[in-house]
């Protein structure tokens, strides 16, 4: 099944995410690089947050005392991330294929924001692109999500206010390790409701697939860490860690 990039239909999603998803994952997601992350980059180091979306992920990093770099395919979610982070530097860039002006020390890329790549060549652009930034000893921080039981259930999600409505309806394709996310949003703009429909794909990879492209990329030092069993953390049971050093 073939499925063309979408990033930059994410304009539509932005209002949504930066309300409501953000945060929710930032929180925990902050206290998980707290044990896994930060201790292998001192203060003052340049961090690109790739895939950075509304830019929660991004300001705590400012607050940890890190320079950040924001990246990501959707420049309204770049219009939110500007004003959550207002002192980082964000470009809006794909990720398979950006450029920097010079060297990171280390690159996150948080919220499982590479299951948006929807073909294994495309996942191996990226992790070469990665390695080709990062300083020498440079570190790799990435979640993914991972096909376990739970994540091949139908699900649907409502949200319903005053001034804003969203409908999210669930699904997978198992042969094709497809996540197929139909999405109906409503917001009310000058008393007149307004309509959006929007239909985002997640890609999940085996582990060895990922494995095998970080060390086809160049990195050759790689830990993972399961999110639920190590830290609890819930969203999505099949979220996998990935800590790889240049």
């Amino acid at each position: 099944m073939s499925v063309a990039p979408i990033y930059s239909e994410y304009d539509r999603f932005a209002w949504f995410y930066n309300r409501y998803w953000g945060e929710e994952y930032s929180r925990p997601a902050l206290a998980i690089f707290n044990v896994i992350f930060f201790p292998h980059v001192p203060v003052g180091s340049r961090i690109l947050d790739l895939c950075c979306g509304t830019g929660q992920i991004a300001a705590g990093l400012l607050q940890h005392g890190y320079q950040v770099i924001g990246l990501d395919g959707s420049e309204a979610m770049l219009r939110f991330a500007r004003q959550n982070a207002p002192a980082a530097t964000f470009l809006h860039a794909d990720a398979r294929s950006f450029q920097l002006p010079q060297r990171v020390d280390a690159v996150l890329s948080a919220f499982d924001s590479l299951n948006h790549l929807m073909e294994l060549d495309s996942l191996r652009k990226v992790f070469a692109n990665v390695h080709s930034v990062l300083a020498d000893d440079g570190i790799f921080l990435f979640d993914l999500n991972l096909e376990e039981e739970s994540e091949l259930e139908t699900n649907t999600l409502d949200v319903v206010e005053e001034d804003h409505v969203l409908v999210a309806r669930a699904s997978y394709d198992q042969h094709d390790k497809l996540k197929r996310y139909e999405l109906t949003m409503f917001q009310l703009e000058d008393d007149i409701w307004q309509r959006s429909d929007l239909t985002l794909y997640q890609r999940y990879y085996d582990h060895d697939e990922v494995l095998d492209a970080l060390a086809e990329a160049g990195f050759s030092r790689v830990k993972t860490y399961d999110a639920r069993r190590e830290f609890g953390f819930t969203i999505s049971d099949g979220r996998m860690f990935y800590l790889a050093r240049k």
